[in-house]
């Protein structure tokens, strides 16, 4: 192939949407596993070098975009707070990378076949 001919890439994103707007995309997923890890919205939240009231505001909108929650938490107290993912935040993020994997799949067939 002659060196002066571009290879030609397929980038792209994508999100999961409700009618009521964005339900999960990489940064919410992110922000679930953080949680998973640290069992607290605000360690996940600063880990990931967000606000506390940011990282609060896209729990609860995933949780209202979902049927059944995907982060319980506990309010603070004498041992302090605390949140976990649901069964259904475990699933949402299967489904994610699921979903994710396949389409990185579809980019890299898809570059295959860009040459013009």
């Amino acid at each position: 192939m002659d060196s002066s001919i571009p290879t030609y890439h397929l980038k792209g994103r994508f999100w999961i949407e409700s009618p009521q707007g964005t339900f999960l995309g990489i940064g919410r997923v992110l922000l679930l596993e953080r949680i998973r890890e640290y069992g607290s919205i605000s360690a996940a939240a600063r880990s990931m070098q967000m606000s506390y009231r940011q990282a609060w505001e896209l729990v609860n909108s995933m949780n209202q975009h979902s049927p059944q929650p995907l982060v319980q938490s506990a309010t603070g107290g004498k041992g302090g707070g605390g949140a976990s993912l649901t069964t259904t935040g475990e699933k949402a993020i299967e489904l994610f990378w699921a979903i994710k994997q396949d389409f990185d799949l579809f980019l890299a067939q898809r570059s295959e076949h860009l040459q013009l």
